[in-house]
């Protein structure tokens, strides 16, 4: 059985054939217990750990995720690298269904989520101008434009506290700011993965304009699941190929985040 992982991946119950030869391990961490079990097996020559977003039935809604455990268990496995597919709504008109975004940043619009592991024995100030791997980003985005989709390069991912959708206004307000795309489950699980020193890319599909793009009544619950269903299979191979591309030894500065800190406790 393979107990060790390069690279981590948090999506969603469409992925569980993502891996070959796989063994499933149940991890405890100071945080509790990961969203479900952590899937563990390859990727071509690649050792790549998997664990369900939202658990295997779906039981946690965005502001239930216990995202330090599920961050935590991946380093405890090796894991370095994170890829992050996930379902966002488009806040511009020309990023339609289909289009694959690739963000380069983050706005956080979350309330009461606990989004640091260094809450206690002293403050640890970590840098998250720029949230996103540039390495993961380029493999995510040339993997994408070969595949054929509309791959979008950039942008900002707005999160919001969900469960509930936006209101029109809050929408229109998040498009008249420049943003690109929104979605519920982006952070924290971006700065935990920088808090942990990993490389964390999101891979945002978009399945519908939200609702301050078009006119109608707004996007449902069971429209999002379903278009994402109808492309879980592109996104599975979109994913696997982003893993084989991936760099073997990191050369960002992912690594070198918690570099001259003094942290309260030894990771994992």
């Amino acid at each position: 059985m393979v107990t060790r992982a390069d690279i981590g991946v948090i999506g969603g119950s469409g992925f569980y054939s993502l891996l070959d030869d796989a063994e499933e391990l149940q991890l405890a961490t100071p945080y509790g217990l990961p969203s479900d079990v952590v899937t563990i097996g390859r990727i071509g020559s690649r050792s790549v750990a998997f664990i369900p977003r939202h658990g295997r039935d779906h039981r946690f809604p965005p502001h239930r995720i216990p995202y330090r455990a599920n961050l935590w268990a991946l380093r405890s496995l090796g894991v370095r690298q994170v890829l992050a597919p996930s379902a966002v709504g488009s806040l511009k008109a020309e990023y339609g269904p289909g289009a694959l975004v690739v963000p380069d940043q983050l706005v956080d619009r979350t309330s009461g989520r606990v989004q640091t592991y260094y809450d206690t024995d002293g403050a640890v100030h970590v840098s998250f101008a720029d949230p996103y791997c540039p390495s993961g980003r380029a493999a995510a985005v040339k993997r994408a434009q070969e595949g054929g989709w509309q791959t979008v390069d950039g942008g900002t991912l707005v999160v919001i506290e969900g469960p509930r959708f936006s209101t029109r206004a809050e929408s229109q307000w998040y498009a008249a700011n420049g943003w690109s795309i929104v979605g519920m489950t982006g952070f924290p699980e971006a700065i935990l993965a920088r808090e942990l020193a990993l490389c964390y890319t999101s891979i945002s599909l978009v399945t519908d304009h939200d609702a301050g793009v078009e006119a109608g009544q707004g996007v449902t619950h069971d429209e999002v699941l379903e278009f994402f269903a109808r492309n879980v299979t592109r996104m599975r191979t979109l994913v696997s190929e982003t893993v084989q591309s991936l760099p073997e030894e990191r050369t960002c500065s992912c690594g070198s985040a918690l570099d001259g800190l003094k942290l309260p406790f030894e990771l994992p």
